[in-house]
């Protein structure tokens, strides 16, 4: 990736890709190839906006020529990708949700919730109403779906709450970022202890990952806080504390909503009579659920 005259932005995404896929990192913080991945990095690296198109059309930035010392650069962000294994949102201080930009480092797991996109569509909307005041996001993280929820709804509050200090100061940052202090506050709890609402709204991307899953994670994962992954045997651990205690935290009409990406299976068998409801996302209809407050009541 050094060396040769008349290198392009373009051709720097294609050798990086390569490499990439050579290296055989992993993905799925925020890309889901080896040919976007690059493409951030290079970008991210010459200080281009991550938007611009790379399709050789005239206004192309694939077409933008790079000196030898911007090849250097990126060719050192390369090495750091490949050779350290930190997801490349930790490496670019800087993860995207919905086209909203947010802070990362590796206090707080890579944001990446399928919750955004049901944030963005409406999807969630249908469940609420005039009486939605007050969201919880549980497991916030850096809280981007905090933010999120305070940018798609103004007329609500938001709470963030997470066990981990150093996640919650990377919500802070990320708060402070979105100039959303007086909407949304953060909250240090283990699970609901210091946040019992009542919510009209409780969000959760909970630690769910099972054992034997955790066990076979790619290095990338790794990198990322093990308290914001790991979910037991089962991967239900957290998600059982939450669900027979979230219906005495909730007002009437609230709805629970609860990603648990693959573990649909270790859910069902758990909680077999729990009547829920599966959103589509863009990964499918068994990642994300909503719940009642009715039919918590009436299961737990």
């Amino acid at each position: 990736m050094s060396g040769a005259q008349g290198t392009s932005v373009a051709a720097l995404v294609t050798s990086g890709a390569q490499r990439l896929r050579e290296a055989g990192v992993a993905f799925g913080h925020g890309t889901a190839n080896a040919d976007d991945e690059a493409a951030w990095l290079v970008l991210w690296a010459l200080g281009l906006p991550l938007d611009s198109p790379l399709d050789g059309g005239p206004e192309s930035a694939g077409n933008i020529p790079v000196t030898e010392d911007q090849q250097r650069k990126v060719a050192l962000l390369f090495d750091e990708r490949i050779t350290t294994r930190k997801p490349a949102a930790y490496l670019t201080r800087e993860a995207w949700l919905q086209g909203v930009p947010f802070y990362v480092d590796e206090r707080a797991i890579v944001p990446r919730s399928f919750i955004a996109e049901l944030l963005a569509d409406g999807s969630i909307d249908p469940w609420l109403g005039a009486h939605t005041r007050q969201v919880l996001d549980l497991c916030t993280g850096n809280g981007s779906l905090a933010v999120l929820a305070a940018l798609a709804w103004p007329e609500i509050e938001v709470t963030g709450a997470d066990l981990s200090p150093d996640a919650l100061e990377v919500a802070r940052i990320n708060v402070q970022r979105h100039g959303l202090q007086q909407r949304v506050r953060l909250v240090h709890s283990d699970g609901l202890q210091a946040v019992p609402g009542p919510w009209d709204l409780i969000l959760c991307n909970p630690p769910y990952v099972n054992a034997r899953s955790m066990a076979d994670l790619p290095e990338e994962y790794r990198a990322e806080p093990a308290l914001a992954l790991a979910g037991g045997d089962d991967g239900m651990d957290f998600v059982r504390g939450l669900l027979a205690g979230a219906a005495a935290c909730m007002t009437e009409h609230a709805v629970l909503v609860l990603e648990i990406g693959n573990e649909r299976d270790h859910f069902e068998a758990a909680f077999a009579h729990l009547p829920v409801l599966w959103l589509p996302t863009s990964a499918g209809e068994d990642q994300v659920l909503l719940i009642t407050r009715t039919a918590l009541a009436q299961f737990f």
